[in-house]
């Protein structure tokens, strides 16, 4: 299938490549059930990850198909096509499919889709604020005034911000920018109290919260993006699908490395840098009963210690965060476990080797 906002195109094929059908619809759920009841019991769909394919991968459940869900970076090479037109593409796909070649990525169940939604929901409303915040002060500054408060938008400081002679323009733009701040500020303390209600009982969310540097912004925010920690088979991956690893380009004697590929959840890259930067210099970070820490069975004192947080910064290249999960197998003591329903019992162990700034 290939999926589009308006309009969708499905081609059907058999498992030799003999095409039987190929046929351009609305994109609607009704119709999409309508079609694929076609196909017959357990078809097996492919859907390129589009930013509209949460609903369609519920309809193929309610309708008892098999959902494979095509990675974007996987099937990139489409664009450079000299003919690329919609069957096309959902040709390929199901070609892809059959020979067993489709790059894939991981269906998130509805739950943890929804637990998404809400911490990406305040992340935006917070940069929104943020940004507004930043406007109040561009307004104080091309009129050569300063508030001296560490939080300008505290009582103390709108009270004085309220008394400050602006001219009018100046001000109807300050007044428009506080009240839309106190809005957002309203709106994030709902979604606040609705996401700790989703995580409090979850086992992964308490776990993160044991590592230093990480609170309940980070933690819902790691344990939402990363989801069923069982789908990685070691920290490697972990690593490597946040986009932490270091950039490699080999070909005969020639070998090129660069800065991480960012190629994987900002959220969680973003998180988890600011998770280092908020831990002080020489904390001990992984436990020593995590079977995937560095200092596994090995005493306190000998556990990696996390880096001064002035020496760590976004524009570093060097992976941070997760060297390690931990997969406990004591639920008592550490109240999690690796095969646990919820899919997370990870730990992130906060270390890095940051090179120098330029």
């Amino acid at each position: 299938m290939d999926l589009h906002r308006r309009r969708t195109v499905m081609v059907r094929m058999t498992p030799a490549g003999e095409r039987l059908e190929a046929v351009r619809f609305a994109s609607d759920p009704a119709v999409l059930a309508e079609q694929i009841a076609k196909a017959g019991p357990s078809p097996e769909v492919v859907v390129e990850a589009t930013y509209n394919w949460y609903w369609v991968a519920d309809v193929l459940d309610e309708a008892g198909a098999r959902l494979h869900l095509a990675h974007p970076l996987g099937v990139k090479g489409f664009a450079y096509r000299r003919v690329k037109n919609d069957f096309r593409d959902a040709a390929d796909l199901a070609d892809l499919l059959r020979m067993g070649r489709l790059p894939e990525a991981w269906i998130a169940p509805k739950h943890v889709r929804c637990q998404r939604e809400l911490v990406r929901h305040r992340h935006k409303l917070r940069q929104l604020c943020s940004g507004l915040k930043a406007g109040a002060h561009a307004v104080l500054a091309k009129n050569a005034l300063l508030i001296p408060r560490s939080d300008m938008f505290g009582v103390d400081g709108r009270h004085r911000l309220r008394k400050l002679a602006l001219p009018e323009a100046y001000r109807v733009r300050l007044d428009s920018q506080l009240h839309l701040i106190d809005a957002f500020e309203a709106e994030i303390e709902d979604l606040d109290g609705r996401i700790r209600g989703l995580f409090d009982a979850d086992a992964g969310y308490r776990a993160l919260l044991r590592v230093p540097g990480i609170g309940p912004v980070f933690a819902a925010i790691l344990r939402a993006e990363i989801g069923e920690i069982g789908r990685f088979p070691s920290p490697r991956q972990l690593n490597s699908w946040a986009g932490l690893t270091p950039r490699h380009r080999e070909s005969d004697t020639t070998v090129h490395r660069g800065a991480i590929t960012k190629q994987g959840s900002r959220l969680v890259r973003w998180a988890a840098v600011e998770a280092v930067q908020r831990t002080r210099a020489g904390t001990r970070c992984v436990p020593a009963t995590s079977r995937w820490s560095p200092g596994a069975g090995l005493p306190p004192s000998t556990w990696p210690r996390s880096p001064p947080p002035a020496s760590c910064s976004t524009a570093c290249s060097t992976p941070y965060a997760m060297d390690a999960y931990a997969a406990w197998d004591t639920p008592a003591r550490h109240d999690t476990r690796a095969d646990h329903p919820g899919g997370c019992a990870a730990l992130l162990c906060l270390g890095a080797s940051p090179r120098p700034l330029t």
